[in-house]
């Protein structure tokens, strides 16, 4: 499957990333079909060399069925090369790894509770039909 992804340049803590056009089995930063844009994070968002983009080839790109990953798609929103795409809601995310694991420990014994409490009140019911049925 193609991708529009971001392949990272740079330094140590200075990234720079391009916008490349690559298939999803190749790694991150390695062989790429077409350079297509870059990004530079580091750069104010006022600034127009913050993003560079090749219009045209994002297009055709695109028309050949390429999958932007979300930033890359963010990306293309802000700059209307396609429709903008919807803000996910994660609000676990502010929770520390080791605290979500707790609480959906927590969650799935709430859970398994009334589960087990059913399935209890149903065997009786159906022993008795089996009864019925002799």
């Amino acid at each position: 499957m193609l991708k529009l992804r971001l392949s990272r340049g740079g330094t140590k803590k200075r990234p720079v990333y391009k916008v490349v056009v690559a298939d999803s089995r190749f790694a991150r930063d390695g062989r790429f079909i077409e350079k297509v844009g870059f990004f530079n994070p580091l750069l104010p968002k006022e600034k127009k060399e913050r993003i560079g983009l090749e219009a045209e080839r994002i297009k055709y790109w695109l028309g050949q069925g390429a999958q932007p990953t979300t930033r890359v798609a963010r990306i293309l929103g802000e700059n209307e090369l396609m429709p903008m795409p919807v803000n996910g809601n994660n609000p676990k995310k502010a929770i520390p790894k080791k605290d979500r694991k707790k609480e959906e420990s927590k969650e799935a014994k709430k859970e398994e509770a009334p589960k087990a409490e059913a399935k209890k009140e149903e065997a009786p019911k159906a022993e008795a039909k089996k009864e019925e049925k002799k």
